[in-house]
């Protein structure tokens, strides 16, 4: 049996992240610091400018901080068989698991934040409590065409992304099929939908410029729920993440299947914690 590191995605930053790791590694944080041109670092203690919850700021500050944390469990004795990240958290799983260098993470989440920044219109909202036929049901029903399943979080909370003016318009639809919460999600795009294909098509570019290694220990695709199962296979799967849904709640099944028996949530806040809870 073995412990699983679970990095979150976006959505769980909060100002004030990261300070009981910063001080920890000083020479990572200014590396970080130094890469992307401005203070990462002050972003997430203070946020002075309201950028956190800007997704070209948000993903790096995530992996930064989410990074940090790995390493702080790791010196204190922690040690993964195997891990998962949820959609941009999968780069510091992974870069965690030795696939790619610390500084290169930051670069691709950097550069993946920056892209998909760029797509507007888009939204996103959580459905709990709905059974996901019917959600495809009420979607048919509605004429509702645009709007993909995103994010598999657990059984009991499907993500929809797509068109803003179509999420509006499934809410209440939603709502009278039996969910038990419609909650649009404070986000700057329709992440995880055919939205993100021109992102994911420019970010397949940039990363023709990567190399990967083998991961040390599993480490789990959103896209597939299963272990990369090489270093050929992480750009293709990354690049396909962007615009595919999050099979997080088969992730977390599989690695539990595999042999997790115990899981630690390594970034801030605990959103994987509590879905953790949710699924069987």
């Amino acid at each position: 049996m073995s412990l699983a590191f679970l990095f979150p995605g976006q959505g769980s930053q909060i100002k004030g992240m990261g300070a009981e790791v910063f001080n920890r590694f000083p020479d990572l944080v200014e590396q970080a610091n130094k890469e992307v041109g401005y203070s990462l670092s002050d972003i997430c203690l203070e946020d002075p400018n309201s950028q956190l919850g800007q997704t070209q700021f948000t993903q790096p500050a995530l992996y930064l901080v989410s990074y940090l944390e790995a390493q702080k469990h790791l010196e204190d004795g922690q040690s993964p068989g195997l891990a998962a990240g949820h959609s941009v958290g999968e780069f510091a799983a992974l870069a965690f698991a030795g696939c790619m260098s610390f500084i290169d993470g930051l670069r691709m989440v950097s550069k993946r934040g920056e892209i998909m920044s760029k797509v507007s219109g888009g939204g996103m909202a959580a459905v709990i409590g709905l059974d996901v036929e019917v959600i495809r049901s009420t979607l048919t029903e509605s004429g509702i065409d645009q709007v993909d399943l995103a994010n598999f979080n657990s059984p009991g909370q499907i993500v929809l992304s797509g068109p803003a003016n179509q999420i509006q318009s499934i809410l209440t639809p939603l709502k009278d099929a039996g969910s038990r919460m419609v909650v649009p999600l404070k986000v700057s795009g329709a992440f995880h939908s055919r939205m993100m294909q021109s992102p994911a098509n420019e970010f397949e570019n940039f990363l023709k410029d990567f190399s990967f290694s083998n991961p040390n220990f599993p480490v789990y695709s959103n896209v597939e729920a299963s272990p990369y199962q090489s270093a050929d296979a992480i750009a293709p799967l990354l690049v396909s993440q962007i615009h595919s849904s999050v099979l997080w709640s088969d992730t977390i099944i599989r690695m539990r299947n595999d042999g997790a028996d115990e899981f630690l949530e390594c970034g801030p806040g605990n959103v994987l914690s509590k879905l953790l809870r949710q699924i069987p």
